[in-house]
């Protein structure tokens, strides 16, 4: 879909029905062994209350790096679910009461109410990191707006290409190597059709043209299809190709001087929670020895250059430069925040405008 809306659904309480036994309740022919057993089970049900109490962090599989994940702090555990409108849906649902930190994506971030979200608490992390992940943590509000996320990771789309040196060459300069009639029904396109209206400028003529180009629009999928032939390109999320760069000779990642859409990942805390975030793992994500382990999966932490050059230093220089593109280049990729309902609007008619004529 073009702008994800959130799901919601009925809530519900974590606690069961109250206990067997009452005040009062227990049968005075008992034998002192049976209300020692009695003592013992009525014990284990409240610890397992106790444990079904355990804040969570609530993830979709694939944006939250399982080396981190592992190193969250007694009591807290982590649930993955399928797809970032199911961390959505549990927001609402059995998992509510437990829900104390949610990891989404900006465009999904944005969809949640900001009434429903307080201050995750990092501003010393947030003094940390570069200038323009401030506008990701007030999820895109005017300045003065208070932070909601902890934006621990960020990257650009990126083109993918399979056994193409002759098109990595000319998409260093710009996007327009998509519309490569060698690519017709050998692309693969993001899912967001405002990633690919972003990619030509808005331009309908090359929209058009683009959209005739696409064998999918499916990021998720999007690897699969390039790595078994189906496709020769795919645009899709730097992280998710990263750790296949070494492995694979056949994959070039390019990245055009004219900059791309940014993604940003998020860490945010829903109003109510009654545990404070786990502040020293969050910083953990910003230092060695995680830092470097991130960098390698593709997770790229938005700290001053200089703080990330230094932990590039063992990777290969063209890798560096995939994780961290030349600042000019950087310079030109850009957000995307929320859409006002008449931009929204105007985006949905230009997509529908561009749509391929039906097959005859």
């Amino acid at each position: 879909m073009l702008w994800q809306q959130p799901v919601t659904g009925p809530a519900t309480s974590c606690w069961g029905q109250g206990g067997v036994y009452g005040p009062g309740m227990a049968d005075p022919l008992l034998s002192r062994r049976g209300l020692l057993r009695i003592a013992a089970v009525a014990g284990l049900g409240l610890v397992g209350g106790c444990r079904r109490q355990e804040p969570l962090l609530l993830a979709s599989r694939g944006d939250l790096p399982s080396l981190w994940s592992a190193r969250l702090p007694q009591p807290w555990s982590v649930r993955l679910f399928d797809d970032p409108a199911d961390v959505l849906k549990a927001t609402s649902g059995p998992e509510r009461a437990q829900a104390a930190l949610l990891q989404l994506s900006d465009g999904w971030a944005t969809t949640l109410p900001r009434a429903g979200l307080e201050p995750i608490g990092t501003a010393a992390l947030l003094g940390r990191l570069r200038p323009m992940a401030a506008e990701a943590s007030r999820l895109f509000a005017p300045r003065g707006a208070p932070s909601l996320a902890f934006p621990w990771s960020f990257g650009p789309w990126v083109l993918v290409l399979r056994n193409r040196p002759d098109l990595a060459r000319r998409a260093a300069a710009s996007w327009d190597v998509l519309l490569d009639p060698s690519l017709r029904g050998r692309l693969v396109l993001p899912s967001s059709p405002r990633v690919s209206i972003a990619l030509v400028q808005g331009d309908a003529g090359r929209l058009a043209q683009l959209r005739r180009q696409a064998l999918a629009f499916d990021e998720r999928d999007g690897l699969n299809l390039l790595l078994a032939g189906e496709a020769e390109a795919a645009v899709l999320p730097r992280q998710r190709v990263v750790p296949l760069l070494r492995r694979d000779p056949r994959l070039q990642v390019v990245l055009p001087e004219s900059g791309a859409p940014l993604g940003w990942n998020l860490l945010l805390r829903p109003a109510g929670s009654q545990l404070e975030p786990p502040l020293e793992w969050l910083g953990e994500v910003l230092e060695a020895p995680l830092l470097g382990r991130l960098l390698a999966a593709g997770w790229v932490p938005p700290l001053p250059r200089a703080a990330l050059e230094e932990e590039l230093k063992a990777f290969p220089p063209a890798l560096a430069q995939v994780l961290l593109p030349p600042e000019p280049v950087l310079a030109r990729c850009t957000s995307l925040p929320p859409l006002r309902p008449e931009e929204r609007t105007r985006l949905q008619d230009l997509w529908d405008g561009a749509a391929p004529p039906p097959a005859a």
